[in-house]
């Protein structure tokens, strides 16, 4: 497992190579897979759900992206392909319908 940030290199608008730091709470590596996940305490509103999401969706892979939070709520994934959950959820392991 991996924690901190990650580095994506892109182009800029004027053709210049640059390099953006990506904060992500943890990275699991399993085999040849990979899971990012953020934690959150809560996500009570949009503006706190996007700022949640940015760097996740910011990861050019089609590996799992994950937002963990305190809350108890139903697991569910977005369209962007995010899945979102409650700690005891995460925590308890069963994920099995949740395609992790």
């Amino acid at each position: 497992m991996d924690v901190g940030i990650m580095e994506q290199r892109y182009v800029s608008k004027d053709g210049k190579w640059q390099r953006k730091q990506l904060e992500v709470d943890f990275v699991v590596n399993e085999g040849s897979q990979k899971y990012y996940i953020q934690s959150a305490l809560a996500m009570p509103d949009e503006e706190k759900r996007k700022q949640e999401m940015a760097s996740l969706l910011r990861i050019g892979d089609s590996f799992k992206k994950i937002i963990i939070v305190k809350d108890d709520i139903k697991p569910w994934t977005d369209e962007n392909g995010i899945l979102t959950m409650g700690l005891m959820d995460f925590l308890m392991g069963d994920t099995r319908d949740l395609n992790i």
